[in-house]
């Protein structure tokens, strides 16, 4: 196969990656729409979403260890596929620690989930209701792991 064919093939599976990443987090996101949000419930959403997540990571992790074996060393595809894997493992990373964090201050159960491609930060508790203590203990969690603003913070309780 020739170098230019290799190239394309590897920005190709680069930008496919990168369209899985963004649809995931489209996806997974709660909207902003209060009017339209169904209420979330289910004891096993927590399991479920963590099981999912990993899932996904795995698959997206592995197409890139693809992309970065099978690219040229220093090349744009090797750099993006290499900068691509190091940035969800640090956001991996991030979710656990806070997840554990979050769980750790007495809430029952927590997922975290940050933007790939933004600064935003969506938290789902368990619990019917939140209250303002609550919210300020979780972003107070959020700022000081991760500097993360109100602006770019959700936090939404399910039962």
């Amino acid at each position: 196969m020739s170098k230019k064919k290799k190239i394309v093939l590897l920005t190709s599976m680069v930008a496919l990656l990168a369209v899985t990443a963004i649809f995931n987090f489209v996806l997974t996101t709660p909207s902003s729409n209060v009017a339209s949000v169904s209420k979330v419930s289910g004891a096993n959403y927590f399991s479920q979403y963590r099981s999912e997540r990993a899932s996904t990571r795995n698959e997206e992790i592995l197409q890139l260890d693809s992309v970065i074996s099978s690219a040229e060393t220093g090349t744009s595809a090797y750099s993006e596929a290499l900068a691509l894997k190091t940035k969800l493992s640090a956001i991996t990373e991030k979710e656990m620690l806070l997840e554990s964090l979050i769980r750790a201050y007495g809430f029952e159960d927590a997922v975290v989930v940050i933007g790939l491609e933004s600064d935003n930060v969506n938290v789902i508790t368990k619990g019917e209701s939140l209250s303002t203590d609550d919210a300020i203990t979780i972003y107070t969690i959020l700022q000081e792991e991760i500097s993360a603003t109100p602006e770019n913070v959700k936090i939404i309780p399910i039962s």
